[in-house]
């Protein structure tokens, strides 16, 4: 008789111990690429942007008014991830995580430089003029509140789940492209991103949409 639990969504122990020592492994790759950043390699610096460019730009054109203003805060994303590279701590977060992090604090410090902005201009405008502004601006505020709660429920997955749906939902790979690079089967990858959407949909009662 099989064991119970076996198959694409049964884990063994075996299965856990390879996983972790994966996870272990791609934790040490991230420190040793971070502090590589650090020094200044330019190679780890190409390497950061390949690896999290694309999700940084989803972030900041969800966020920002325009393409031109998510195009300047994905640069100075990546210059503050450059200057901050020596304090990442694998052992704290997953290195996915921490960029989020470091790109939603540095996209809500924009939006709020934006709106002081915005409101010391409409001294010097019409009503109307101002009005127009306030409504143009109110949907991106909305997707950037929703993309801080998405987040912080993302944030609060088990840690293969939680990267698998970041770099799935929000980087744009393919699900063959995240087994690869974590060296992960990909039916373990499948499995993981099935069970982190049930687990977004149960406390959000929503379909995950980014």
């Amino acid at each position: 008789m099989s064991p119970v639990g076996g198959g694409q969504f049964g884990e063994s122990k075996g299965s856990r111990e390879g996983e972790g020592s994966r996870r272990a492994a791609n934790g040490h790759a991230d420190m040793d690429l971070m502090r590589r950043v650090a020094s200044n390699d330019e190679s780890a610096i190409a390497e950061l942007y390949d690896r999290f460019g694309s999700l940084v730009f989803r972030m900041a054109y969800q966020s920002m008014p325009s393409r031109s203003e998510a195009d300047d805060a994905v640069q100075e994303v990546f210059i503050r991830l450059w200057r901050t590279a020596s304090r990442y701590d694998d052992s704290r977060s997953a290195l996915v995580t921490w960029v989020m992090l470091i790109s939603r604090r540095h996209l809500v410090d924009k939006l709020r430089r934006n709106k002081a902005r915005l409101r010391t201009t409409s001294l010097d405008q019409p009503a109307a003029a101002a009005a127009e502004g306030r409504v143009n601006e109110a949907p991106r505020l909305d997707v950037q509140e929703k993309m801080k709660v998405l987040m912080q429920r993302i944030d609060q997955l088990p840690e293969l789940q939680k990267t698998v749906v970041t770099r799935a939902y929000l980087g744009g790979q393919t699900l063959r492209q995240i087994g690869e690079e974590l060296d992960t089967p990909l039916g373990t990858v499948k499995s993981a991103l099935s069970r982190a959407l049930v687990r977004l949909r149960e406390r959000s009662g929503e379909e995950l949409a980014i």
